[in-house]
């Protein structure tokens, strides 16, 4: 990723990880800046994936893995039958709703982080297919997972943004830093 977290921002541990965490989130916002909902469910690459569906799909895990935290199901349930549909737009899905929704679960996470007791405190993961045992996985473990697969997501975004019309990473920063400056 092109940007910068400055020492200052976060202040103490869990600061650093919410603003880790929101960078990696800004790398998948970036990427579908300027785009139409058809070119950003478009799948330039060899890869099956699309931004839009990337957009989806973080914010879904997002969402599931703060909901595990709390005790809660997922709000969307995922399994062999429908996991697919996590990467793609569905029925009246769009670009600017699922962006709406990420905004929503990105201030939820940190609501969320911000009030646990200590980043050492804990929850069940249960046995599931893509994990192999029951076991109790710390709010630090989960920071870091979350900026793990964001980060992972948001760098298939540069990719796929850059197939589609070749603009990079570095430029959409600039992008996004003039649109800032002008507001």
């Amino acid at each position: 990723m092109v940007t910068h977290v400055p020492s200052e921002a976060h202040g103490d541990e869990r600061g650093a990880l919410l603003s880790f965490i929101a960078e990696q989130r800004g790398g998948i916002r970036r990427a579908l800046l300027g785009l139409t909902d058809e070119q950003a469910s478009s799948r330039p690459s060899a890869s099956e994936l699309s931004l839009a569906g990337l957009l989806k799909h973080v914010t879904e895990v997002e969402q599931g893995w703060v909901a595990r935290a709390k005790g809660e199901p997922p709000a969307v349930h995922r399994d062999e039958s429908n996991w697919h549909e996590c990467f793609r737009l569905v029925g009246d899905e769009s670009v600017e709703s699922q962006l709406a929704y990420y905004e929503k679960v990105a201030a939820e996470t940190e609501a969320f982080i911000r009030a646990v007791p200590s980043l050492d405190e804990t929850f069940e993961l249960p046995a599931t297919s893509w994990n192999p045992k029951d076991e109790w996985l710390s709010m630090r473990w989960l920071c870091l997972h979350l900026i793990r697969e964001t980060a992972r997501h948001a760098g298939h975004a540069d990719i796929i943004r850059e197939s589609l019309d070749g603009r990079t990473a570095f430029e959409l920063v600039a992008e996004e830093q003039q649109v800032a400056a002008g507001s």
